[in-house]
């Protein structure tokens, strides 16, 4: 396995598209089992709300004299790079980085395993899979919540608890039912992955010579297209579009709401074939 990175971030709120980072917080862990922590505030350039100051204990005080993330970019990339990257719900984490990355013409992906899903994976009779909840089950040490390099300690914790714990084969076998990747298209470029934005939109996926097959609406264009791609999909339209779709296409909107205007509005007048599938079937067309 790569050496790992265990990521925590605290943000001004929760969409990576127009909120901002404001702390940085990883664990890295070497292939000899070395481990090397590092946190740092970020100035995210915007005002942090006073619900977020009290969620997290980070100001607007203590940010100000702190670098903007364009000041400490290569400083992150340097401590994630050719790692695993871990996080507690790793596409909030993961999403925001690559934001940040976008906004300085940057590219940024690096492999994710969702703490989250794992915890789901391996204890699913239980209803609670929050980093609280899971400080509570598994005895983890929990200091100064909601902030980055502390929940990122707790995240690593929760990794060694289980692997202390649980059988290898166990544990292996639920990370490799994650989809922390999406099994592309055969001609879809690879790094359509770095340009998806994480915001509200249209997107359209496209067959060889251009044509629109599926037209869908979504509150994140990059987790709903790459999810018709995901290995668990089952359904006949969701592997049809895996053999047949050669692009992708989107337009962002102001919130989900705009998004299901624009897809119906395009459906109608681009009348993409596997849209019409479920009508076929007197079902509805759903929110996809």
């Amino acid at each position: 396995m790569l050496p790992l990175a265990f990521v925590d971030l605290e943000t001004t709120g929760a969409t990576a598209s127009c909120d901002r980072i404001t702390e940085i917080g990883i664990v890295a862990v070497d292939a000899d089992g070395a481990v090397r922590e590092w946190q740092q505030l970020v100035n995210p350039g915007v005002r942090i709300p006073p619900f977020i100051e009290r969620l997290t204990g980070i100001s607007n005080k203590m940010v100000a004299a702190a670098p903007p993330f364009a000041e400490v970019a290569e400083e992150t990339r340097r401590r994630l790079d050719g790692r695993l990257f871990i996080a507690h719900n790793a596409r909030f984490d993961h999403g925001f980085l690559k934001s940040e990355f976008r906004r300085l013409g940057l590219a940024f992906r690096a492999p994710a395993i969702c703490t989250v899903k794992l915890s789901r994976a391996l204890f699913p009779e239980q209803r609670r899979h929050n980093l609280d909840a899971l400080a509570e089950r598994h005895g983890l040490c929990a200091a100064a919540r909601h902030r980055a390099l502390a929940d990122a300690r707790l995240i690593h914790q929760f990794w060694l608890k289980i692997h202390a714990d649980l059988d290898p084969a166990r544990i292996e076998a639920a990370l490799a039912a994650q989809d922390a990747s999406a099994r592309l298209p055969p001609h879809l470029d690879p790094a359509i992955l770095d340009e998806l934005p994480e915001a509200p939109g249209v997107y359209l996926l496209h067959g060889e010579h251009g044509q629109p097959l599926y037209i869908g609406a979504a509150r994140n264009i990059a987790q709903q297209a790459l999810a018709h791609f995901a290995p668990r999909r089952r359904a006949a339209r969701d592997a049809a579009l895996l053999a047949e779709t050669w692009r992708i296409s989107w337009l962002e909107t102001a919130d989900e709401s705009e998004a299901r205007l624009q897809k119906t509005a395009l459906i109608a007048r681009l009348r993409p074939m596997h849209n019409r599938l479920p009508l076929l079937c007197g079902a509805a067309s759903g929110k996809r």
